[in-house]
């Protein structure tokens, strides 16, 4: 057995490697990985980190770029290195694609680390991650050896080049054996992506859940302000023309004030909206405000129709926030908001039931007083950053137990 690989006794925390691809354009994932790295410091880890950036990708060759996508062996001899000098115990990735490649989880396995890695989204499944496509979910590829639909549709970055790269990467590490030998511990965000990575045939005994996590506690508000509010890119796939619509149905004058906050592709559409008075764009704010405006508002509204990839923070900031949400009963929401409790689901794309929602939340004043006691309570249960270390940890001895049976 490697002493590296050992659950400490003595009392000493594990020694963990966060690794990370970081990504061009900034997103959920990029927060992810430095909210753990916070968290993990905090509770006295040593936390060291091995990342890349795609502002990297500029200058490299298209074959030199997907040969990196599925095996950069560099990498995976650099992660090993550290794990011997530093005496690591788990690394933990995140993003991977495509400067870092799967090889870094044999670098770090081969020299003795316990290996967790987090599904931010479907991409093990899925080569354009999402599972969405022409405007609806998708599984056309889940199950696949390979993923030959994703290069006919062009699903990664609008290319088949690239998607090919991503089909490849995952056709050959299902083939070597990397999803199930090289990995000790997976990470869904949520239980429907955990039934979806199931499904895809990635090791059920290996497919832990942990959400995601608020760093810090933005304080409960009040709702008085009672209008009904969405935060977030403003696209089809966010449910934004359903919203709109549930707006302009006949029974709108029985829905309380709209604010929509964010920007995106359909932001023509939603400032035309706007000649409707009970609508009001705000456009993009930064997260001070939002927050704000979540304290303030009696609704959050969240009519996605993609399944979402992880644990929508918007969601989680709304919980924390004591705001009841409105969702569509589909993917990550159907897990997320509980009837009754937090908030109200119906059907994506439905418009008229969308608004009968929303109404049913404000209608009985104690009925919404409960529910905003149970969005805050799923935040102090659930994604409070106390609670999701105790998963996390949790999921590090699970994962070190794991590699020394494998070695024994």
């Amino acid at each position: 057995m490697s002493p590296r690989a050992e659950w400490h006794g003595d009392g000493r925390l594990p020694r963990v490697l966060q690794v990370h691809n970081f990504y061009q354009i900034g997103g959920g994932e990029d927060s992810v990985f430095e909210a753990e790295g916070r968290l993990l410091r905090r509770k006295g880890h040593d936390v060291l980190r091995y990342t890349a950036h795609n502002d990297d990708i500029d200058g490299l060759s298209l074959p030199l770029l997907a040969q990196r996508t599925v095996w950069n062996g560099n990498v995976g001899a650099e992660i090993g290195e550290l794990v011997s000098q530093k005496k690591v115990d788990v690394v933990h990735f995140h993003n991977t694609l495509p400067l870092i490649s799967p090889a870094a989880y044999w670098g770090a396995r081969k020299a003795g680390a316990a290996v967790v890695k987090t599904l931010h989204n479907y991409r093990l499944v899925c080569p354009g991650a999402l599972l969405h496509r022409d405007g609806r979910p998708c599984e056309t590829c889940i199950g696949k050896s390979f993923a030959a639909p994703a290069i006919k549709h062009k699903c990664y970055k609008g290319s088949r080049i690239a998607s090919a790269a991503v089909a490849t990467m995952n056709a050959t590490h299902r083939a070597i054996g990397t999803w199930g030998n090289a990995i000790d511990r997976y990470i869904a965000i949520t239980e429907f992506a955990r039934e979806k990575f199931v499904q895809g045939e990635l090791p059920v005994n290996k497919m832990a859940v942990k959400p995601n996590f608020l760093d810090e506690d933005p304080g409960m508000g009040t709702g008085s302000g009672g209008f009904a509010l969405f935060v977030g890119r403003l696209d089809a796939a966010k449910g934004i023309r359903t919203l709109l619509q549930a707006w302009n149905d006949d029974i709108t004058d029985r829905l309380p004030k709209l604010i929509i906050v964010g920007d995106g592709p359909l932001a023509a559409e939603v400032q035309a909206a706007c000649a409707n008075e009970r609508i009001e764009w705000l456009g993009w704010r930064d997260r001070t405000n939002v927050l704000a405006l979540m304290r303030d508002a009696g609704v959050l509204l969240f009519p996605s129709e993609w399944y979402e990839g992880g644990t929508p923070m918007t969601i989680i900031e709304a919980f924390a926030s004591c705001l009841p949400i409105v969702a569509s009963d589909l993917g990550t929401m159907r897990t997320m908001i509980a009837p009754g409790v937090n908030g109200k689901r119906f059907d994506p794309g439905n418009s008229i039931a969308l608004a009968e929602a929303v109404q049913s939340v404000l209608a009985e004043k104690e009925q919404y007083a409960a529910l905003r006691k149970g969005a805050r309570k799923s935040f102090e249960d659930t994604y409070a950053a106390a609670a999701n270390y105790e998963l996390l940890l949790d999921i590090y001895k699970e994962a070190i137990r794991e590699r020394n049976t494998s070695v024994n």
